[in-house]
Formats: structure tokens, C-alpha cells, sequence
């Protein structure tokens, strides 16, 4: 027996040989950290179906990986348990496929009767799943179904052409170990009800990562454009716009369709695969890199829910890069809502078989667009497809994270009213450049050029003149966000209610603003700071864009100790190197100058590149706010109580809170992060704790104080801008201004200022900025509006102006009420 079980495996390991001379495999979780495997434990893996190139992929992978791979050496000889199970036979015909047994293998069986006879023993089960090729889309195409693994059983000649076609192709997935001794307690009495029990709980979480993977079963486009039609609501909405325009409803109806058209995605496996192989080319044409931080986050939860994937929008390239980077990690690409700018001739077609579906930038007054867009969204989502959007609505061209806007986070709300089957999970993704490929258009924007539309040809020159000079680019995945615990805190009974298709609930624009803040505020939670952000936050720290290199790169490693002493969030990483190498690097990539000199070289931002450098600064300005903020409050103190700075800090919070998404929430949680920042500014010199209990500034002229200068002009033009909001109502006084009359005046101050001081930070004068600033004193209640926009306020504002003259240098003061003055 044993020469025959050596022969076997013999012939087993030269078949092995043979079909990895064509076969390469992509591997996730084979690690016995990533499993979760105890040694001293037995182990044996388990495979959807029975299939011999199946088997001898997994024994290749355990082999290679250095796991655990023979359990009967750790059981009794006479158990004759193997080390790897299939669940389900495939009783295959020769070209398609047959049906699938539900009852248990035989070895299967095995497994389950050794443990319940040997409940002493715990075993560890690792569920793999492979796949021949990976296909988001399923089309009744028996080209497609020869060509890529898909939720069907295929036969034996199927099965050799996928692996013929897709072997370079093939993806195994190791998952996180289950203890098998707690799965089967509850049937011990019964192999047969033990058997079945293990076996749904492997046959659900199969299905879910083959969902994760391959995305749900898609029905082709053209059915899918007419089961919108069909909907309730668009048959309605068509009806309700025969009459109002008094047309015919035939009509009608194909416009409903046009639309229904002009939206829909059209995803194809073939597309994908091109796009695959072009943007692998592309990234390393265009960067010297991409980092994956956290996406264990998008594993966790692919698999039980929909999942939306909701980045911030720095550039074009987010798109790409976030669907490439899903799929380079054995996920499917999401749907993406793409601008209508981008339907492109032949570009349009192609991101359309990559999985754009397009919108129009806005549709309130075409009731029609909006119902069929609303149903096409409610479709996918039942259905449970991955989607992806931008909440900022644009690109960010200043760096900062924009204001959300909430239609479509409004239109998915009610989506999952209407049927919450199915869990929506939001996971914010941050993306961060090293050097954004648009800078320079944005630069000439933020001057006042007219945005140039997008076009083949533009799209053509950009691609020409691509070369390996924008660094590295990061993808960060941040804390998932259910929708339902959004829910649960605004609206506890929301299950209970019913929803129709055009009821919105009171309490839904509440729901969908704090929905808004948390996914913005987790987008920022999980910034990649690069050396770039660094050299640009401290360089553009000085009063001057220039500093002595021996300066600049020890700033630059102390502002890093800041944030490795307080850490924002677990999901925000950190560059490697120090100060000196984030230095080189920036030089490197030609954003900063060198002047050498005798006394020590001087490094310095020239020309365009000052402003240019303000971007990358504002990617990761929230991260030094509230510490700047603490610097601030010394400007014209040399010292305080602790609890005044608390006090004085929690007052400016709100404001800062709702520019830069800071996630702290609620009083106690606040008041905690300024006192821990302040021990930190204490331990590392910055600030210095009195014999009397006041916290005092150091003394002028010490390499502590120009730190902590340094520190305070991270934050100080944003509280400038506040100043000059409240300078300017003060001025006209209560009831004599309105919120459209007091951003414009606003603006062109700021605008002044900016060339007065030469201030090289666009963002300064920004309208988007004063107008948010003047929603949140409204929301503080600091100032009411009537129907007209007319602005009151009573002595509360007073002391908000008070308390600002805190932060503000006398010079500084000064120049803004002087320039305040002068604008009225």
C-alpha cells in the first residue's frame, strides 16, 4: 500500500511540474500569521470543487508558502484523514457543465467523523479559493464562459480551455482559519447534522468570496436598461411628462430610454483584462510606485455587503487607480459614477466596459433624468454591485478635502430605505500623490483660467508627454462605515417605518449630513503623508519660502515626532526616512530649489512652485490643527491656565472641526485630544509647564520658540480668514449685510491681503471657504438669517471676535481691520 501511495504521489508532483510550466498564480493570506495557525495544531484546507488541477494549484501554493500540509502525521495513523477536503463533487459532462453535489465528499465526511470522535482534538480549517481568471461580468456568451472562471459549473473541456486561456491568470485566496471542534458542539450526536452544518457555513462563505471576487451575476445591459423602464417609478415619471409637455407618451418613454442608455454601465471581462495589462504599463510609466495601506478593511466587508467605495478626488487617475488596484488584489472593480464630461468618443465606450455608468452634473430640473438615474442607482445596489463616487462632486484644485455634496449620498439613503436587504458598508479611501499630474492646470484655475474641457486630443498630448516624474501615489482604505448605524443614531425606528419611492422622511437631510462628516472625516482619517506634504508644510511654514537646510530637515523630523507622539488615527501612515531623505527627495522631484552658500546651503520654493507646494501642504494640514491651534493662543500671551486654553481651544474647534473634517466628537472628546496635545507640546519643549501651574511659551530668540512659531502658522491664515468674517459684520452691524453681500466682501479682502502680504496660498481667498465659515457660525448659532439672507447677531459675536484677537499677532490684527475698514 505504502509503494503505491508513493507512486501516486509521484505522479501527482510531475503532473504538478507540468501544468505550473504554464499556470502563475497571484496569492493573498498564505501565511500562517495571516491564518491564524497554532503549530501544535492539525490543519487541512478545504476546496469549493473536486478538481485535480485545483488540488495540485493548492498543493504547489502550501508547498511554496511553507504551511502546514500533512495532518495525518499529527493524528492517529488509522484516521486516514487528509490534509485537504473538497466539498462538493462535479459531476461533469465533457464541455458543460453538470450539476453539483450537495452531499458531502467522502474525505469531507472523514474530516467530520474523526472530530466528533476525537472531540479532544481541535483542528483548524482554511477555506482557499481559486479562480481561473477573474471576470466582473456574465453575459450569455459561451466565449466569455470558455474564457473566464464564472458562478457556473463548467465541464471537463471547458475547464481545460479556462485554464488554457486564464492559467497566467489564476488567483487563490487563503483565508482566516475556523477552529472546527466549536462548529460541530451542537451535533455531536449526529455525523449527518455535524456534516451539513459545516458544510453551509463553508457553501455561504464561498459564495461570499466568489461575490467578493467576481462581483454578482450580472444581466446583460440591454436587459437591464429595459427592467428600468418597467420600473414603477419611471413608468410614472414618463406618464407624469407625456402630460406636462403634452406629448405622447411613446415619446416620452424613448427619451426614459435614451437616458437609461446614456447612463448604464456596460462592463466587460475583456475590457477589464486590456485595462489591466495598459494601467500596469501605465503606473510605471507615471510613478515610481503605488502603496496599498489597510485594504484588509474592503475584505472584511466585500463579502456580507454592498459595498460603496467613496474616495476624495485629487485627480483623474483616482478612478483608474482605485478599480486597478481592487482588481491587482483579488476584488471586483466597482461601478464607477463618472461625469457626463467623460463620455468621451471611444474613451467614453471604453470607461463604460470598465464599469462607468455616467451622470449629468445636475438634473433638478429634469425630473424625468432623475427618476430613471434614481432607479438605475436602486437596481444596483439590490443587487448588491460594488459602486464607487466622489463626494466632493469635483476635484479638489487647492489640496484640501472639499465640502461633501449630497446628492448622491441622498439618492443611496433612499435606495436602502426603500430595501434594506441587503447592508451597505461606505469605505473612505484616501489618495494621496506625491505630485498630482493636473497641478499645473489647477494652478492656472486658481488664477482665474477657464477650465478646459476634456477631449481625445487632450487626453492623447497628456499621455505623450507621461514620464516617471510624479513619485509615488498611495491608496489608503479607511474604517468601513455601515449605513445602518448612520441610521440607528439619527432615526432608532427607521426599520419599522415603510418608504415609497419618492417619500423622503423628515429626519433623512439630518441622516444624510452626518453620513456626510463621517465619511469625510474618515477620508481624512486615513491621509498618507509623503515627503513632499512634509517639506511643503514646514517650508511654507516660515515667514519666507526659504530656509537653511540644516533648519529645514530638523523641523522637519521634529514636526514627524509631533505626529508620532499623538497619532491621529491608526489608518494615516507616515513616510519612511527622516527629514534629510524627504529632502532629497523633494529636490529630486524638482519642487524645491538650492542656492548654495557659504555658510550652508538654502533651500527655497521659486516661481510657481510656491503655490504649487500650498497643495501638498493642505493634504495633510488637519493633521497639525489642533496643535497649531494650542501655538496660536501664545501669540500674545506668554502664558496661561491649562484650563483656559482648553476653553479658548474648544471655542475655535467648531470652525476648524468643519473646514478640516476633524473626527473628534462631542465635548469630552475634545477637551481630552487638547490636553493630551498639550502634554505632548510640554514633553517635547515647546511649551513649559510653571511652578504656579500656568503653561508659558519659551523664551524669544530659543530654538523652542521658533518651533512653536513655526508650529502656529500651520493654522494661522485659516483663523485670519474667520477674523476678517467677523471684522467685516462687526463693521456693518447686525441686520445691515446679507450672507451673499458678506462672502463677496469677504473674498475681495482676502484677495487683498493676499497680495499686500504675499501670501502664496489660494485657498485664502476662497469664496467656498467664507461660505462654509458662515454656515457654521449660523449652526452655532451665532448669527440668524431671515428670508432675505439678512444677517442679526446679538454680543456673542463680540466675544468670538475677542477671543480671535487671542491668536492674531498685533501686526497682523492691525493690517486686517485696517484693510477691513478700507473695503468698507
Amino acid at each position: 500500500m505504502a509503494f503505491f501511495q508513493g507512486i501516486r504521489r509521484l505522479i501527482l508532483a510531475i503532473f504538478r511540474k507540468i501544468l505550473f510550466l504554464w499556470v502563475r498564480t497571484q496569492v493573498t493570506g498564505a501565511t500562517p500569521e495571516a491564518l491564524g495557525l497554532n503549530p501544535k495544531q492539525p490543519v487541512f484546507y478545504v476546496l469549493q470543487y473536486s478538481s485535480l488541477s485545483s488540488r495540485l494549484v493548492l498543493e504547489q501554493e502550501v508547498l511554496r508558502a511553507g504551511l502546514p500540509h500533512d495532518a495525518r502525521k499529527k493524528t492517529p495513523k488509522s484516521a486516514a484523514v487528509p490534509w485537504f477536503v473538497f466539498l462538493y463533487h462535479r459531476v461533469g459532462r465533457l464541455l458543460r457543465g453538470g450539476r453539483q453535489t450537495l452531499v458531502a465528499t467522502d474525505n469531507f465526511k472523514a474530516v467530520v467523523r474523526h472530530a466528533i470522535r476525537n472531540p479532544d482534538q481541535d483542528w483548524h480549517i482554511v477555506p482557499v479559493s481559486l479562480f481561473w481568471g477573474r471576470s466582473p461580468e456574465k453575459e450569455k456568451s459561451l466565449f466569455k464562459l470558455l474564457l473566464s472562471d464564472t458562478w457556473s459549473v463548467v465541464g471537463r473541456l471547458q475547464k481545460f480551455l479556462i485554464i488554457l486561456v486564464n492559467g497566467r491568470n489564476t488567483y487563490v485566496q487563503f483565508d482566516k482559519a475556523l477552529r472546527l471542534q466549536p462548529l460541530l458542539e451542537e451535533y455531536r450526536d449526529s455525523e449527518e447534522l455535524a456534516s451539513r452544518k459545516l458544510a453551509r457555513l463553508l457553501r455561504t462563505h464561498f459564495r461570499r468570496v466568489r461575490q467578493a471576487v467576481l462581483g454578482p451575476d450580472l444581466s446583460h445591459r440591454r436587459t437591464l436598461v429595459e427592467d428600468l423602464l418597467r420600473t414603477q417609478a419611471v413608468k410614472q415619471a414618463v406618464r407624469d411628462i407625456a402630460a406636462q409637455k403634452n406629448m405622447a407618451e411613446d415619446k416620452a418613454q424613448l427619451k426614459a430610454y435614451k437616458y437609461a442608455d446614456e447612463i448604464a454601465a456596460n462592463m466587460s471581462v475583456a475590457t477589464v483584462r486590456v485595462m489591466d495589462v495598459l494601467l500596469t504599463w501605465l503606473w510605471n510609466r507615471i510613478y515610481n510606485g503605488v502603496s496599498v495601506n489597510n485594504i484588509q478593511v474592503v475584505r472584511d466587508v466585500a463579502r456580507d455587503n454592498a459595498v460603496i467605495y467613496v474616495p476624495c478626488h485629487r485627480s483623474h487617475i483616482d478612478y483608474l487607480l482605485l478599480s486597478y488596484v481592487l482588481y491587482q488584489n483579488g476584488l471586483v472593480p466597482p461601478h464607477i459614477a463618472a461625469g457626463i464630461n467623460l463620455n468621451m468618443p471611444l474613451v467614453g465606450s471604453i470607461l463604460r466596459r470598465g464599469g462607468a455608468f455616467f451622470m449629468r452634473r445636475s438634473f433638478r430640473d429634469n425630473p424625468l433624468y432623475a427618476t430613471v438615474f434614481n432607479e438605475y442607482m436602486h437596481v444596483m445596489l439590490t443587487r448588491g454591485y460594488s459602486l464607487e463616487y466622489f463626494v466632493e462632486g469635483g476635484r479638489s484644485r487647492t489640496g484640501r478635502m472639499l465640502q461633501p455634496r449630497l446628492g448622491m449620498l441622498a439618492m443611496t439613503v433612499r435606495s436602502f430605505l426603500r430595501n434594506h436587504q441587503k447592508p451597505i458598508v461606505f469605505v473612505p479611501v484616501y489618495v494621496g500623490y506625491e505630485k498630482v499630474m493636473e497641478g499645473r492646470s489647477y494652478l492656472g484655475e486658481l488664477r482665474g483660467k477657464k477650465k478646459q474641457k476634456e477631449s481625445v486630443f487632450g487626453l492623447a498630448k497628456t499621455v505623450r508627454k507621461l514620464n516617471n516624474s510624479f513619485g509615488r501615489v498611495a491608496l489608503n482604505f479607511g474604517d468601513a462605515i455601515p449605513l445602518a448605524e448612520v441610521l440607528d443614531h439619527t432615526q432608532s425606528d427607521w426599520r419599522e417605518l415603510s418608504y415609497g419611492t419618492d417619500y423622503q422622511p423628515p429626519w433623512l437631510n439630518q441622516a444624510v449630513s452626518v453620513l456626510s462628516a463621517r465619511v469625510a472625516q474618515n477620508i481624512n482619517a486615513a491621509v498618507a503623508v509623503n515627503p513632499i506634504g512634509m517639506t511643503a508644510t514646514v517650508l511654507l511654514g516660515n515667514e519666507r519660502p526659504a530656509m537653511g537646510e540644516t533648519q529645514l530637515v530638523r523641523l522637519m523630523d521634529q514636526c514627524a515626532d509631533l505626529l508620532r507622539a499623538c497619532p491621529y488615527a491608526d489608518t494615516v501612515t507616515l513616510p519612511d526616512g527622516s527629514g534629510s531623505d524627504w529632502l532629497a527627495y523633494s529636490e529630486a522631484m524638482g519642487l524645491v530649489g538650492r542656492q548654495p552658500q557659504k555658510l550652508g546651503d538654502i533651500i527655497v520654493l521659486q516661481g510657481s512652485n510656491a503655490i504649487l507646494m500650498t497643495y501638498y501642504r493642505n493634504n495633510i494640514q488637519h493633521l497639525f490643527a489642533l496643535p497649531s491651534l494650542i501655538a496660536c493662543l501664545f501669540e500674545n500671551r506668554h502664558s496661561l491656565a491649562r484650563k483656559n486654553i482648553v476653553f479658548l481651544a474648544s471655542i475655535a474647534y467648531p470652525y476648524l472641526q468643519s473646514e478640516l473634517f476633524l473626527k473628534y466628537q462631542g465635548d469630552e472628546q475634545v477637551t481630552h485630544i487638547i490636553n493630551r496635545w498639550l502634554d505632548v507640546l510640554i514633553a517635547q519643549g515647546l511649551l513649559l509647564m510653571q511652578e504656579d501651574g500656568r503653561i508659558a511659551r519659551p523664551v524669544d530668540g530659543t530654538d523652542a520658540m521658533v518651533r512653536l512659531r513655526l508650529l502656529s502658522r500651520f493654522i494661522i491664515q485659516t483663523l485670519e480668514r474667520y477674523h476678517i468674517v467677523v471684522g467685516i459684520l462687526r463693521r456693518y452691524g447686525s441686520g445691515k449685510i446679507t450672507t451673499e453681500a458678506l462672502e463677496e466682501q469677504s473674498t475681495l479682502l482676502a484677495e487683498r491681503m493676499s497680495i499686500l502680504f504675499g501670501l502664496n496660498a489660494p485657498e485664502f481667498f476662497d469664496k467656498n471657504l467664507f461660505r462654509h465659515f458662515i454656515a457654521a457660525l449660523q449652526s452655532n448659532d451665532v448669527i440668524s438669517t431671515d428670508e432675505h439672507g439678512v444677517i442679526y447677531y446679538d454680543d456673542s459675536l463680540d466675544k468670538v471676535a475677542k477671543d480671535a484677537r487671542l491668536v492674531l499677532s498685533v501686526e497682523k490684527q492691525q493690517a486686517i481691520e485696517n484693510v477691513t475698514r478700507m473695503g468698507i
